[in-house]
């Protein structure tokens, strides 16, 4: 069993399996896609494979204890499943970043080992989060956000002060036995470890790491390592015992993946062209309507920050369905036909529509869409073809519409808000000061705000019906919408882009844009463009529980009472005992 911990499993006639361990947070949400296929490629090899998401991570549950151990717990229970559940002779654990030092600090009976670019020591691994933090949390105006006390959030993603005072106490040098007999050791800054497990007894091999930035630092546009990784399953698979002569011992398949806690309980499911999906209920009675997340970017389904993973189960302990699902070219769902990235692409629509349809045939009818930015705008399209949408919930929407031959790349990089927040930068005096001192280079405020221009010229020209998309403007879209019953909910937070292009297209008052859309536009003051704070998070929880209800209201269904609390474990239909482990076969 791994605990808490969700997994993907790839059963395999070789006697040697494969454990992989991913670093925690933002690095792994930017290697989610690439991490997936590394398993691939050695499941490719017959070897049994697995990896997982750390309890407190992904679609994992959260820790009943503190998080540290617990996934040293989970990477144990990772190496003793493969070697009892799997028939592993031998077992090969592959670590990234946090995850190799985790995994070499498990004590777990490893016999190979792969350890890309790890951090000597959990004070380390802080401080660099710690750096990151300042580049990639940062509010409108492009300041870092404000933390929390004795806590660190990175890329959305909180460490709490129980977890880096945990973190403070990892430390490889201080191992007096090596974690394996042999070892690859690929990243900077490593013949220092390399030579102490050389002294310790193993045969260490070592190498560079030329692709790490781009592995753990890029969650829009990743670009897979493949000549790293080749190495890695190189070195995983050598020298493996041979299949067995006789053909083996069927190995019993994990039961469907299901997790459950006090108030909810969810099942992965394979849907449609190549795509997977999770359904989170809740464990009692419901009252009706399904909300459909749709992936943000290249988020995979349990959201920037873990964010849909945690909504889905809160909105489930308030009696609200909700099925979260990747994309094809997104998480763990399949590769678009021209492998591309489903990002301002309305084709990807298929893939949402295809959720509904899966939904439907569950008998899960949905009624409420949410999507965060590049999700918001495939909600919005999908709004507008299915009219088995009641509502959509649309934050931090940044257009309606993508002109044919967009570079969206080009496109989603500029990081920069817009002139809104340059204008109510101009008026402070640390705006000047960063331009005079050079930090902030003049050239790059004047594009961004011809860009603005442009973009702002473009939704204009939308919204002449000869010149909109298919003719059809995004006016007349939203006023289609309201006659068929259907409302948009739109949340900014101030600031954000996605404002101007709100007002281009719909050209009305605060009060004209409640009667367009069905509900008024919610703005939010100090927030960052992914709602990432608790606080923040649960302002969008009670308006995507108000949208549910108000689509049960108009359906004329009322919710049931509230599920009593039950068990953490999900039973066996076997009747054995029941399992905590979430192994899915991949």
């Amino acid at each position: 069993m791994l605990g808490d911990a969700f997994g993907w499993f790839s059963p395999g006639a070789r006697r040697r399996g494969v454990l992989l361990c991913g670093t925690l947070g933002f690095e792994q949400w930017c290697a989610y896609r690439s991490w997936r296929e590394l398993a691939a490629m050695i499941a490719g090899t017959g070897c049994p494979t697995l990896r997982f998401d750390y309890p407190g991570q992904g679609d994992s549950r959260d820790p009943a204890g503190p998080e540290i151990p617990a996934a040293l717990d989970a990477i144990r229970a990772g190496i003793a499943y493969l070697r009892e559940r799997a028939g592993a002779e031998e077992v090969v654990v592959v670590g990234l970043r946090l995850g190799a030092t985790l995994a070499a600090l498990s004590g777990g009976d490893i016999d190979r080992l792969v350890m890309l670019a790890p951090f000597a020591t959990g004070k380390a691994y802080r401080r660099e989060m710690a750096m990151q933090s300042r580049l990639i949390d940062v509010m409108p105006d492009r300041t870092p956000m404000p933390q929390e006390p004795d806590s660190l959030m990175v890329g959305s993603f909180l460490l709490g002060p129980r977890t880096l005072a945990d973190l403070a106490r990892l430390d490889l040098a201080a191992a007096e036995r090596s974690p394996a007999p042999q070892i690859l050791m690929l990243g900077p800054k490593i013949e220092t470890l390399a030579e102490r497990y050389r002294a310790l007894g193993s045969v260490v091999e070592t190498g560079p790491l030329p692709d790490l930035t781009q592995l753990v630092s890029d969650p829009l546009f990743p670009r897979l390592p493949a000549e790293t990784f080749a190495r890695v399953r190189d070195f995983a698979v050598a020298q493996a015992p041979a299949p067995a002569a006789s053909p083996p011992v069927p190995v019993s398949a994990p039961s469907p993946c299901r997790l459950a806690d006090v108030a909810w309980q969810e099942e992965v499911s394979r849907f449609g062209p190549g795509l997977v999906g999770i359904l989170c209920r809740p464990l009692g009675a419901w009252g009706g309507g399904t909300v459909l997340v749709v992936n943000s970017g290249r988020n995979p389904r349990a959201g920037h920050g873990r964010q849909t993973t945690q909504l889905a189960r809160r909105l489930a302990a308030s009696g609200i369905a909700s099925f979260r699902f990747d994309l094809r070219g997104v998480g763990d769902s399949a590769e678009r036909p021209d492998g591309s990235p489903p990002l301002y692409t309305v084709d990807a629509v298929e893939d949402v529509q295809a959720a509904l349809n899966h939904l439907e045939a569950r008998q899960h009818t949905p009624c409420v869409v949410l999507g965060v930015c590049s999700g918001a705008f495939l909600a919005f399209q999908t709004i507008c073809r299915d009219e088995r949408l009641s509502a959509a919930v649309l934050v931090n929407l940044y257009c309606f519409d993508v002109e044919p031959g967009t570079d969206v790349e080009t496109m989603i990089r500029d990081s920069f808000r817009g002139e809104v927040s340059y204008a109510e930068r101009a008026r402070q005096g640390a705006l000047w000061r960063r331009i005079v001192s050079g930090e902030l280079p003049i050239g790059r405020i004047l594009r961004a705000v011809g860009r603005d221009a442009r973009a702002r010229l473009a939704a204009w020209t939308a919204r002449i019906p000869g010149l909109a998309p298919g003719g059809v403007t995004v006016a007349r879209r939203v006023a289609r919408l309201r006659r068929r019953g259907a409302r948009i909910h739109a949340v900014y937070g101030r600031g954000d882009r996605g404002i101007a292009a709100l007002a281009a297209n719909l050209g009305q008052s605060p009060e004209g844009l409640a009667r367009q859309l069905g509900y008024p536009v919610t703005v939010l003051d100090d927030v960052d463009h992914n709602l990432s704070r608790p606080a923040d998070q649960e302002r969008l929880f009670a308006i995507v529980r108000d949208a549910v209800a108000d689509a049960r209201r108009a359906r004329g269904t009322e919710p049931e009472a509230a599920p009593a609390a039950r068990a953490r474990d999900v039973p066996d239909p076997s009747g054995a005992r029941p399992a905590s482990v979430a192994a899915v076969r991949a």
